[in-house]
């Protein structure tokens, strides 16, 4: 091999050596960005998010009304702290022919869950806790059946306007859904006439209302 060729193959052995380097050096910065994102992102207060069901549960109780509610409650991004759901509210407004009539005050009385029972073939309500906080994180969503009682108030039959408000941990922003429900003459009547704590469906998926138009997105009797 004569010197020129030994002086190109030292040339392409330096360029190799030092492109070898590059490549490792940024190699090593792109995985500390990686780290110092994935450290970030871990810091970060969860992001929650709070989807209605599509059936509603009402019914009298005592001289009012109770109202459930099972929202999920779910982070989709993993974060280091967890979010704590303070307290819920419920609202509900009437609206159109009926605004004038009382609103209800409802306060969130327990929380409980529905339990399918074999033997009976029916699905039976428990109770599960007081009105307390809870707590959400991404692997630990959060479905509970929120009941609130309403003193001394009734249905009409009319437009609803109403929310559901989380109130969180930390002085951040309350979470509210809200939605809106239809109450029939005869819904009304038969939740008036109904025993205690007899229960009435309501829901907002129903094939025959989404597609006649009017309201298709409010919660209605599945017996309209």
């Amino acid at each position: 091999m004569n010197g020129a060729d030994e002086r190109a193959t030292q040339s392409r052995r330096v360029r190799f050596d030092s492109a070898h380097k590059w490549a490792a050096t940024l190699a090593a910065v792109v995985a500390l960005a990686l780290s110092i994102y994935n450290f970030a992102e871990l810091q970060k207060k969860p992001r929650i998010d709070v989807a209605l069901p599509h059936l509603l549960r009402a019914g009298p109780v005592g001289d009012g009304t109770a109202f459930q509610i099972q929202p999920t409650v779910s982070s989709r991004f993993k974060a280091q702290d967890v979010e704590v759901i303070r307290d819920a509210r419920l609202r509900l407004t009437p609206v159109g022919s009926i605004s004038s009539s009382a609103k209800p005050v409802f306060y969130w009385h327990e929380t409980g869950t529905y339990v399918y029972d074999f033997a009976s073939d029916l699905v039976n309500y428990n109770w599960t806790g007081d009105p307390a906080p809870f707590v959400v994180s991404q692997d630990k969503p959060q479905q509970p059946t929120l009941v609130f009682w309403a003193d001394g108030w009734t249905f009409r039959p009319g437009r609803y306007e109403g929310s559901l408000r989380l109130t969180r941990s930390g002085n951040r922003s309350p979470l509210v859904e809200k939605f809106c429900l239809i109450v029939s003459k005869r819904a009304a009547d038969e939740i008036r006439g109904a025993a205690e704590r007899r229960i009435f469906f309501f829901r907002d998926d129903l094939p025959k209302f989404r597609s006649s138009g009017d309201s298709p997105d409010c919660y209605r009797r599945e017996t309209d």
